[in-house]
């Protein structure tokens, strides 16, 4: 299964060695990742990528299709990404940031999270590689974007997740008819096997043997963040990390626009956020390592829960490179960031988001951002996935019911007025 392209394949990362188009995630002489190369000559020269031709397209991922790796004569099928861009002054105020952002991916069609973005790119190869079963290892909400898909294109699916996963995203993946294997291990457990799978059988796992495909519809993220500030570059972005992939990929998304003169050039900084029981990442780029030294997942952002990343020596260079940090946070600590962006912003995030934005203040008060600086902070996924992390904090909570009446209302709320019903003390942020 192959297909030719002229404008992009796949290119190993070590060696430089160029593969075309197939199902190949590593290259088979270094064991070196595979990603996707551009012939930015020839774009430049097709003149299709400019700002003029992406405002004229449609609002979703589809616009920015010219530097994408869409095999030809692709018809998108499924309106993925454009999501808002909001001015989070609120959040802002709380935590001395004067000019910060939020990558609203929490919203994004259509199963509420970024990985709609990649697994449309993925399915989309996986179309034209002629695969009809396709699935994937995840720690949720890829197999509720693979699961949704599919069933939008007509694939069949088959998932592997941790047992451990959250209730909601099991039940996101399972009514979408997917079908579903739940295997006793962690997600690098889930992830070998899945690799094992797609050596023996004909299935396209989006992130294993269509993975380069996969991770190029992170980039959306990073033109969508571009064009929405006026074609202009934030100074920083504070991200979550799993694999490493997504903060990578959005740097690589500037570079490209810079290349391509839609944007001025000028640095960028990259933080990475990851939770404490899982934070392999920012432990390399604290430690100044060009390696990951694997750990055993312990947190409840089972989403961030790859012990073994790996994009993780690449993220981590790449951060340090561009000047930036990592920080991880603790469980304590990510609830406390769900519930602040809430109350600050109305934006119910899931604990990978609650992660990202603990890790944003306590950024701000270290100083390692500064409050004026154009600050874009990347929130992947939607809180209802992940109800399960926040319900015990609210059981303080007065749940019966008043009698109809005037005289009843006020007197309850003037029991509340009295009440200490912060359940989520700042000082858990910035810590």
């Amino acid at each position: 299964m192959e297909y030719s392209c002229q404008t992009y394949e796949l290119k190993c990362n070590e060696c430089g060695r160029r593969f075309g188009n197939r199902p190949l995630s590593g290259c088979p002489d270094c064991l070196a990742p595979l990603e996707i190369a551009y012939d930015l000559d020839i774009i430049r020269k097709e003149g299709k990528f400019t700002r003029a031709n992406i405002a004229a397209g449609p609002f979703n991922i589809w616009r920015y299709a010219a530097l994408l790796p869409i095999p030809e004569g692709f018809q998108p099928d499924i309106p993925v990404g454009f999501t808002p861009l909001v001015r989070a002054r609120g959040l802002g105020k709380r935590i001395g940031a004067d000019n910060l952002y939020v990558k609203n991916d929490a919203v994004c069609f259509p199963t509420l999270s970024f990985k709609d973005r990649v697994v449309s790119v993925a399915l989309a190869n996986a179309q034209k590689f002629g695969f009809t079963t396709v699935g994937c290892s995840s720690t949720g909400n890829l197999a509720n974007s693979v699961a949704a898909q599919a069933a939008r294109l007509g694939l069949k699916a088959t998932i592997l997740i941790p047992a451990d996963l959250e209730p909601a995203k099991i039940l996101n993946t399972l009514v979408y008819g997917a079908r579903l294997v739940r295997i006793d291990g962690n997600y690098d457990h889930v992830n070998r096997l899945c690799t094992l799978i797609a050596d023996e059988y004909d299935y396209g796992f989006v992130n294993v043997n269509l993975r380069p495909y996969y991770a190029e519809g992170s980039k959306t993220q990073g033109y969508e963040i571009a064009e929405q500030l006026g074609w202009k570059l934030p100074d920083n972005v504070v991200c979550p990390m799993a694999g490493g992939s997504l903060i990578r990929k959005i740097r690589k998304a500037f570079n490209e626009l810079i290349a391509l003169g839609l944007v001025e050039d000028k640095p960028v900084r990259f933080f990475g956020a990851q939770a404490t029981g899982c934070s392999p990442i920012s432990q390399s780029v604290r430690n100044g390592w060009d390696y990951i030294e694997p750990q055993r997942p312990n947190t409840i952002a089972r989403s961030l829960a790859i012990g073994n990343p790996a994009d993780g020596p690449a993220a981590s260079k790449m951060i340090r490179s561009t000047g930036g940090w990592a920080e991880d946070v603790s469980d304590v600590e990510l609830v406390a960031g769900i519930q602040e962006l809430a109350e600050t912003e109305g934006i119910f995030t899931e604990t990978a988001g609650g992660v990202t934005t603990a890790v944003t203040a306590r950024l701000y008060a270290q100083g390692r951002i500064s409050g004026d600086e154009t600050t874009v902070v990347c929130i992947t996924g939607n809180g209802l996935k992940t109800t399960d992390a926040l319900a015990h904090h609210y059981d303080h909570i007065d749940v019966r019911a008043i009698r109809p009446r005037l005289v009843d209302f006020v007197d309850y709320i003037a029991a509340l007025d009295c009440q200490d019903v912060d359940a989520f003390p700042e000082p858990a942020l910035v810590g």
